[in-house]
């Protein structure tokens, strides 16, 4: 039963995460921030408590148990989407951004409720360092009219 209420919440996130994402669509850098600015968000909500995911892969240590399984493989996918975005934004080290991602999204959501709204936004402007830090290549210049 804890599973395919989770299941429901998995259909659903995804749901969520894949319009955030087609709401820019060719554009990734903005798909990330998009997704980063939401969940930022979500997290302030009042009576937020935590991403179910995380709070069953806590409360479920058997690796074997459907609902654990079930809370991996969002977390997994979660990295292989984000992945996916980082490489279409042609960062540096797409794999590096996108665990630092979910490191960030992740930490977001455990620590939500916890230490306040402006804590919780923070994940906005960490995440904006990493996104500049990784796509914008070293020597690089923007083209200017008189270039």
């Amino acid at each position: 039963m804890i599973a395919a209420c989770l299941e429901e919440r998995n259909t659903r996130y995804w749901q969520w995460f894949d319009s955030v994402v087609a709401e820019n669509e060719g554009n990734p850098r903005e798909q990330l921030r998009a997704l980063i600015h939401r969940i930022a968000r979500r997290t302030t909500k009042p009576g937020y408590r935590g991403c179910p995911f995380l709070n069953t892969a806590l409360d479920y240590e058997d690796a074997a148990h459907p609902a654990r399984q079930l809370a991996v493989r969002h977390k997994k996918t979660l990295a292989a989407k984000l992945l996916a975005i980082c490489r279409r934004q042609d960062a540096r080290d797409p794999q590096s951004l996108a665990r630092q991602l979910v490191l960030l999204i992740n930490g977001a959501q455990a620590t939500a409720g916890m230490l306040g709204e402006a804590t919780q936004l923070e994940l906005v402007q960490a995440a904006e360092f990493l996104i500049d830090r990784q796509c914008t290549k070293p020597g690089r210049r923007h083209k200017t009219s008189s270039n």
